[in-house]
């Protein structure tokens, strides 16, 4: 996922040297190091606290510099109302992301203290800024103008998206609404970092003894080993794939999965409750009726109807298969407990699915990961990107980082210095505990972009390397693709910098493709003890085993986007639904299985519905694009350059620069349709 709302799509500034070839050492280090020139690099590993604080103030003033500049203007031109909005956002946005950055990532208490506070404080900045009627003013001026009339492309959408902009920050309302509005923004961004910060910070473990941890890996348990016959086994990302899959007693299942559910539980139900509360106070401010209706305007899906007759549609395509998986499922149960009164519960999906895999097709999936060692498939991976997209990706030696795990590298096109990126892969105490690529600088004109990928992959041992389970492969190549979209943009304006929110998926979505392709998968799947090439045979049956379990997965996905719709189009304030009654509601809307865990609070710790509210459908309605993009590339091939710079050009490098539809339209050389995508749903 691409993510961190309006913060993480925004960018940051670049080196105009190749750090290969200059010496970081010899450079005069700045009082601090944030406030450097346009495109050099920030040296991460010497920010302190202080630093933050003085960096987000520095940006506070000069914003009101800028602001002050366009409200004294003589008379109101693009240029100096729109291009000057434009550079302030920029100067915000780069500033908001490094401080958020540092507050996700950093191993300093006091600098993610600090880093939360100034991105609060810039946030805040934002509000006032685009509630500043002084300066819609001068922009509808503009548009009465003669000038205006003359505009044409890219410039006429970004006066129409700064206006849409500052009217949904609630310009137009009287003084009392406005007063109230900024307090709800303010209280919402509180709010959510608190959330935030609660699931982040929760270190749950679950203590295991031999019988509790039968069917674990042997390495897995070694890695979590503290006695003998006793296992902690850390309750986070990198942890559940193999325990949920693996762990043969029911009562290691259930205990992992009500304890990983309930993460920050205790302090982040009343939070949501205020956050869904508080928002739906703001839309019904804004003159709409649900906040799912305010989030949607600015969507290509447009209006809650509009989701809800999409999610419909897709639920009545694999409910029957669903049922269907529910039913084998519950009898594989039955036959290995040997108990015909048992029934299937939510823990149980996981590992009945991975019990079938590997009577059916003989596929350990555990076994598996020697095939697919991190740096062995980071580098195949960023092969594949190079040869498709055109660029080449150079490693940084010895990057001034925020951890010692972190990598860098910069990406040229044609010898040309383009961009930036930083690897954290791995998961690590009070670090961001989800799959993210961050935007940190826009790349807008001259400025080179910058951007990181936040992950939380399986950790390397002293034993044994990062070793990728399927999941984590498809995630790395999801994630991998947001960076590229990142450093493909070279617009002039840092306000069209990212996509529609409901598209911006499909540009990574599309690359997942690329790791279902025995020819691709081959050229850097080697077993990391003996370098044997993973076997077609049985990279045909991974593939085959794929539909094990595919409706319900389907449907999986779906009872998340039905549980954000129900949580932000069908509130009612007078009598507000306990939000762990909202999933008993998904399950009598969907009607295939109980998925509801009585001692579990999914939302409690569920990014999507934090940050990103009124999102999860847009996973779904990405991926139609994505399967139809892809049929490109299967027509000329998966490693056809030609194809993917005319890709990385017309979609990954427009933004919003010109309408999505018809950048998509011309990429495909007809209308979009969702025939691929419904093909790949296989649930027949």
């Amino acid at each position: 996922m691409s993510l961190k709302n309006a913060l993480l799509y925004v960018t940051l500034p670049i080196c105009l040297f190749s750090v290969n070839s200059f010496s970081q050492s010899a450079m005069k280090a700045p009082a601090n190091p944030f406030l450097v020139g346009s495109n050099v690099v920030v040296d991460y590993s010497n920010v302190t606290s202080k630093d933050v604080v003085g960096y987000a103030n520095h940006t506070l003033k000069e914003v009101a510099s800028m602001v002050a500049t366009i409200k004294k203007q003589k008379s109101s031109t693009f240029k100096n109302v729109f291009g000057t909005m434009d550079e302030i956002k920029n100067k915000i946005g780069t500033t908001s992301n490094n401080c958020f950055m540092m507050y996700w990532v950093s191993t300093d208490a006091t600098i993610r203290e600090k880093g939360l506070a100034s991105y609060q404080l810039l946030d805040s900045l934002s509000t006032a800024l685009y509630s500043d009627k002084g300066i819609y003013d001068r922009m509808i001026k503009f548009k009465k103008s003669a000038d205006y009339k003359k505009l044409t492309g890219n410039k006429k959408l970004l006066v129409a998206n700064m206006i849409e902009g500052f009217e949904r920050s609630g310009v137009n309302l009287d003084k009392d609404r406005l007063a109230r509005v900024k307090t709800l923004f303010k209280e919402i961004s509180e709010l959510s970092s608190a959330y935030s910060s609660n699931m982040n910070s929760s270190n749950e473990i679950l203590t295991l003894d031999e019988k509790g941890a039968a069917g674990l890996p042997e390495n897995f348990k070694n890695n979590y080993k503290t006695a003998e016959g006793k296992y902690d086994i850390p309750i986070i990302n990198a942890t559940s794939e193999t325990v949920m899959s693996n762990a043969s007693l029911e009562a290691t299942r259930k205990a992992y999965y009500n304890k990983f559910y309930s993460r920050a539980a205790d302090k982040n139900m009343d939070i949501l409750d205020n956050l869904v509360k508080k928002r739906d106070e703001l839309a019904k401010l804004m003159g709409y009726p649900t906040y799912a209706a305010f989030a949607l305007v600015p969507k290509m899906a447009g209006t809650p109807k509009n989701v809800w007759d999409f999610l419909n549609d897709l639920i009545s395509r694999s409910k029957q298969k669903a049922k269907s998986d529910v039913a084998l499922l519950d009898i594989e149960k039955k036959v290995e407990t040997t108990n015909q009164e048992t029934k299937l519960q939510p823990w149980d999906i996981a590992f009945y699915k991975n019990q079938i895999i590997k009577k059916q097709y003989q596929i350990n999936n555990e076994e598996l990961r020697d095939y697919f060692p991190m740096q062995q498939c980071l580098k195949g991976m960023m092969d594949i990107y190079q040869q498709l997209l055109g660029f080449e990706f150079r490693k940084v030696n010895n990057p001034t980082v925020w951890h010692e795990e972190v990598e860098m590298y910069e990406v040229y096109e044609s010898g040309k210095l383009k961009g930036r990126f930083y690897l954290d892969l791995f998961p690590r105490p009070n670090k961001e505990t989800w799959f993210y690529g961050v935007n940190i600088v826009s790349g807008k004109g001259k400025e080179l972009p910058v951007a990181m990928l936040l992950g939380n992959f399986t950790k390397p041992t002293k034993t044994q390397p990062s070793l990728l389970s399927q999941k984590e492969l498809k995630t790395l190549f999801h994630e991998f693709g947001h960076i590229m979209n990142m450093m493909s943009y070279h617009g002039e304006f840092s306000s069209q910098q990212e996509s529609k929110a409901d598209f911006t998926e499909a540009m990574s979505q599309i690359f997942e493709n690329w790791v279902l392709d025995y020819g691709i998968v081959s050229s850097f799947a080697k077993n990391y003890k003996t370098g044997e090439t993973l076997p077609q045979a049985t990279f045909d049956k991974m593939l085959q085993s794929k539909k094990v379990g595919s409706g319900l997965a389907a449907i999986q996905m779906l009872q998340r986007c039905l549980y954000d719709m129900n949580l932000y189009d069908k509130y009612n304030a007078a009598a507000p639904m306990p939000t762990d009654d909202i999933w008993k509601l998904t399950n009598k809307q969907l009607d295939v299985m109980d998925f509801y865990g009585p001692e579990t609070h999914y939302q409690a710790n569920w990014i999507h519905v934090n940050t990103h509210p009124v999102y999860m459908y847009g996973y779904l309605w990405s991926e139609v694009y994505a399967l139809d993009m892809f049929t490109q590339f299967e027509k000329n091939g998966l490693k056809d350059t030609k194809t993917g710079v005319r890709y990385r050009e017309l979609i990954l490098a427009n933004g919003t620069q010109r309408d999505i539809v018809k950048a998509v339209e011309e990429f495909l050389g007809r209308k979009s349709d969702n025939k691929a995508y419904i093909k790949s749903l296989g649930l027949e």
